[in-house]
């Protein structure tokens, strides 16, 4: 990853995969495009449905066909998520998805078994079909697309390699000491820092005009969101790359909510951020963030609960009605579906019904409230267990002593590691199916995930979790020879430690490990 502002969690000596920049860059920058160029989109709107994407893989006489696949992943702008569909491509080359969709235009990242680290980005039209027909050539390259409706094949092939070069662009001026400066001042050094990598995309010949437009904005969500957003970690970080001090740790001045005016450049009240697929990551800062402390949504009746929130954010915004916040309040409810796994209360529904009737948003967060209730049903809640007083040579000891006679799946894992988070959700629907049997999942991870998101997070991941300091996760890491997160420990019913891995694999390979052991 680009050192400078981009870099986070300094002081934390975990890697994140070698392909976590392009992955991560690849979930989160799936975005649209605005009118003109054969692009053809209108102003986004919301909307609870559904888009099928067929099509055909077609690979050189005699190559292997067995066991191809492709991946779609569709950003949901309501609910809150990244949801992730897999179909398997039969033997005449030909494949089928049916995706939930909640805006009327949805582009997504597509990707095949054959050549994972070439996405492309794809154009979904709810209650539209989009044919996509692609030939690979002997290297597993694209050779060939069709697709319809028509898409700039520039913008689809060539959109994830030019985020990866804005990451990879090096800052033209050197680091300077910030954390002894004024907010200001940190401020205008990062909007002069994401100017020279927004000229990354504007110098690009290939991709259109339009696409660009969109790319500039959802950059911005994404710079703010990682490198602006919590001063404090930023400061740290700076202090860390810039002071030759490492055992010192730097006084860094407390902020209040007025930092946060840099949000009125943004103008969140524009509909095209639901094209910027940034933008539910960015909410979820906001709603998370202890100096705005926005309240939670509960069983609040959404006019009281907007009328405080924008209290707290109109001066900010710049705007004190608009899309934006009914968008707020539904990500909002989002939260407690797609991270606590929580369904509504019967409190809940009522008040979704009071505000927003029968329109699209109610529908959104019905249809994933039905999916979250099924899943409620096989998780187990979370269970924080002490390890402050275990010596860190007797950690994985002290868990598997506590779960004799079951296997046990350990997860290393950070809330700031997108490919961890990632693999739970994918493991969500068949970690359900081992509910009720001898399997026991065990969840670690360290100081550099915050306190206290990581209490909200593990709410939705349910089962045994611990916070170890420093010493007692670089013990385990080095005692497994993990150089980065998510990496994963299985061991049998009697203790013994079968089988370890970085990176998860796909759910079939995990659940035939673990059934191997029952």
């Amino acid at each position: 990853m680009k050192k400078g502002l981009l870099e986070s969690n300094p002081n934390t000596m975990t890697k994140v995969i070698k392909l976590g920049v392009f992955y991560m860059l690849s979930f989160l920058f799936l975005l649209a495009a605005k009118p003109a160029l054969g692009i053809g989109i209108d102003t986004p709107t919301i909307v609870s449905g559904i888009a099928k994407l067929t099509g055909t893989i077609k690979i050189p006489n005699g190559a292997k066909r067995d066991n191809i696949f492709v991946k779609i992943t569709v950003p949901h702008q309501i609910s809150g998520e990244f949801v992730k569909y897999k179909a398997v491509v039969d033997g005449t080359g030909k494949f089928s998805v049916d995706a939930d969709v909640e805006t009327t235009v949805s582009f997504v990242h597509f990707s095949t078994s054959l050549n994972p680290g070439k996405p492309l980005l794809v154009k979904l039209e709810s209650g539209e079909v989009t044919r996509l027909d692609i030939a690979y050539n002997s290297n597993s390259d694209v050779e060939n697309i069709e697709v319809t409706p028509a898409m700039n094949k520039n913008d689809m092939t060539r959109y994830f390699d030019l985020i990866g070069e804005m990451i990879q662009t090096p800052p033209i001026s050197k680091a300077e000491p910030l954390y002894d400066k004024s907010t200001d001042h940190f401020l205008n050094y990062a909007k002069s820092l994401l100017s020279e990598i927004l000229a990354v995309a504007k110098n690009d010949t290939l991709i259109s005009k339009e696409l660009k437009e969109v790319l500039y904005d959802d950059f911005r969500l994404f710079f703010y969101k990682g490198s602006v957003f919590d001063y404090d970690a930023a400061m740290t970080a700076n202090y860390g790359r810039t002071n030759g001090d490492k055992n010192k740790k730097p006084v860094i001045q407390k902020t209040d909510r007025s930092y946060y005016h840099f949000l009125r450049d943004f103008k969140l009240n524009d509909p095209q951020y639901l094209y910027a697929v940034t933008f539910l990551e960015f909410q979820r800062k906001v709603l998370l963030n202890e100096t705005l402390a926005i309240p939670q949504i509960d069983e609040t009746d959404i006019p009281i609960w907007l009328s405080s929130t924008k209290a707290i954010l109109s001066d900010l915004l710049g705007f004190n009605s608009g899309p934006y916040y009914d968008i707020l309040a539904a990500n909002a409810y989002g939260r407690q579906l797609t991270e606590e796994i929580r369904p509504l209360s019967e409190k809940q529904k009522q008040n979704i019904l009071n505000y927003w009737g029968n329109g699209e948003i109610a529908k959104i967060l019905f249809r994933k409230n039905q999916e979250v209730a099924e899943l409620d049903k096989f998780k187990s809640p979370a269970v924080i267990n002490d390890a402050s007083k275990i010596a860190p040579d007797k950690i994985i000891q002290k868990i598997v002593s506590k779960h004799k006679g079951k296997v046990i799946l350990i997860d290393l894992w950070a809330t700031w590691c997108g490919p961890c988070l990632e693999a739970m959700q994918r493991f969500r629907n068949t970690k359900a199916e081992f509910h009720g049997k001898d399997v026991v999942f065990v969840y670690l991870t360290d100081g550099s995930s915050p306190r206290k998101l990581w209490e909200e997070k593990i709410k939705g991941i349910g089962n045994e979790h611990y916070y170890l300091d420093d010493k007692q996760w670089r013990h385990v890491m080095d005692k497994f020879e993990f150089e980065y997160i998510p990496s994963y420990l299985l061991c049998n019913k009697k203790g013994v430690l079968t089988n370890k891995f970085s990176a998860f694999p796909e759910n079939e390979e995990v659940k035939a490990m673990i059934n191997e052991l029952l």
